[in-house]
């Protein structure tokens, strides 16, 4: 693979027939799956945009493939969205019809030829700080190459049996867990909503909270395997460290985002011996990566060019170039989004997209994401706080399992620490702070601590921290 879809189309195993595909028990391989594609292709023949509701059933996934073997632009819709939410995609999107179960046809003619591959091929709908959702427009030639990245990072052959439960309204689940194996001809199990062994599965994708959720004879149904991969939020060390225990694998903890696909990740070889959960490997082949002060224009900061020693790769085959005391990642390269749909250019000079999410150089040269930057930075009497770096020392702590960590407004400091926690048990607050007070500056202690029965999360296991707020308010 090169990344060019324009001779081989965005899903090659597909059109060449060696795709094969179970969703909830329900299977589709080789030449009935082309044809069920097909089907859906001449269904929506003509149209330039096509929402499909992201079920998680085999009609979700060859409804995407069949809306993109056609030339349109598929736009997943949670299916718990409400009907505000639907409604605005919908609008704004301009779709010219909906897909919802669409019946497979496994006979018929395969999928046409496929179309250039600098045509729109997904148009995710993302939450930003404010106002409603905008819809991220993802070129062919953006999923391609990060497909193919990936295929060699983490030798992804069409060997390999992926298995996952992750979402097909996202980019882990659709993108990775269903795009990837129609790109590179490995099989696919998606075990529904609950992430569970099959026999023969080489690699499985999952969240935090999800490997976080195993029980140890799941995790032990696991040693098969060759590689468990991690995404979508911050991979706790204790998480980590629980399911090499009883499986042996370290997990694989890569760094994605809705508009840039994958930013970084570590080799499948990273995984042989002990990592440090916090690192997210180094950019990936093609994308380039830099570290700037939070709020600087993007392309203005820490200079261009790579340093020996300084994180990341060669340059061509993912360059890092380091902030001396880290800052918002910028991401430029060959995975990156055409822009919002309807909205101005969301790049900087240079070609340059602010993610929004801060990070910094771990002493490997590897990357951290240490957080968000309207959420986890927070200014406190003078002081810049990471909420990560405090999260992680509750987290060590043998009495927290969860913890999250956030500025309030506050009329003397500006924002105050504030930290929600989810205990095993009982916890004694007094031995808590004095164990922080050991590992934390006094102005980076929080000044208040909840104690909650769990944290709020989204369909991927993020923590809406947000919430946390709006709840602390009322």
């Amino acid at each position: 693979m090169t990344g060019d879809c324009t001779a081989t189309g965005l899903l090659p195993a597909l059109h060449a027939g060696a795709a094969r595909i179970e969703v909830a028990g329900e299977r589709l391989a080789g030449g009935e799956l082309a044809a069920a594609v097909g089907g859906v292709a001449r269904e929506v023949s003509g149209a330039r945009r096509v929402a499909v509701t992201a079920h998680p059933e085999l009609s979700t996934l060859v409804a995407v493939a069949g809306v993109l073997a056609a030339g349109a632009a598929a736009v997943p819709l949670t299916p718990a969205a409400g009907p505000a939410e639907r409604e605005h995609i919908l609008r704004d999107a301009r779709v010219d019809l909906v897909l919802d179960r669409p019946a497979l046809v496994r006979r018929g003619d395969p999928p046409p030829d496929p179309p250039p591959d600098g045509e729109p091929a997904l148009i995710l709908y993302t939450s930003g700080s404010t106002g409603p959702p905008k819809g991220a427009v993802i070129p062919r030639r953006a999923i391609a190459a990060n497909l193919d990245a990936l295929a060699g990072l983490w030798r992804w052959t069409p060997e390999d049996h992926l298995v996952h439960a992750l979402p097909f309204s996202h980019v882990h689940g659709l993108v990775f867990g269903g795009l990837g194996p129609l790109r590179l001809g490995c099989s696919l199990t998606h075990t529904g909503h609950c992430l569970r062994a099959v026999p023969g599965g080489t690699l499985y994708f999952g969240v935090p909270a999800l490997w976080g959720s195993l029980g140890a004879a799941d995790l032990a149904e696991l040693r098969a395997a060759r590689l468990l991969v991690s995404g979508a939020d911050v991979l706790p060390r204790r998480v980590a460290e629980r399911v090499h225990h009883h499986c042996g694998h370290h997990v694989l903890n890569r760094y994605a985002m809705t508009e840039t696909l994958v930013i970084a990740s570590p080799r499948a070889e990273d995984t042989r011996v002990p990592v440090d959960p916090r690192s997210v490997g180094r950019p990936l082949p093609g994308t380039r990566v830099r570290l700037a002060p939070h709020g600087a224009e993007p392309g203005i900061g820490d200079g261009a060019e790579p340093r020996a020693g300084c994180g990341g790769s060669r340059a061509g085959a993912g360059a890092g170039e380091r902030a001396e005391a880290g800052g918002e990642i910028l991401v430029r390269g060959d995975g990156l989004f055409s822009g919002y749909l309807g909205r101005g250019p969301a790049t900087g000079p240079g070609g340059w997209f602010a993610t929004g999410d801060l990070g910094e150089w771990l002493p490997d040269g590897t990357l951290r994401v240490t957080g968000r930057a309207h959420t986890d930075l927070i200014k406190s009497g003078g002081y810049r706080v990471g909420a990560g770096e405090v999260e992680d020392a509750l987290l060590d702590h043998p009495g927290v399992a969860e913890a999250a960590v956030l500025g309030l407004p506050d009329d003397r400091l500006g924002q105050r620490v504030a930290a929600w926690v989810v205990t095993g048990g009982r916890l004694d607050r007094a031995e808590l702070t004095a164990f922080l007070a050991a590992r934390l500056a006094p102005y980076k202690l929080p000044q208040e601590i909840h104690t909650v029965e769990a944290l709020p999360r989204n369909a991927l296991g993020k923590v809406l921290k947000r919430r946390l707020a709006a709840e602390r308010r009322s």
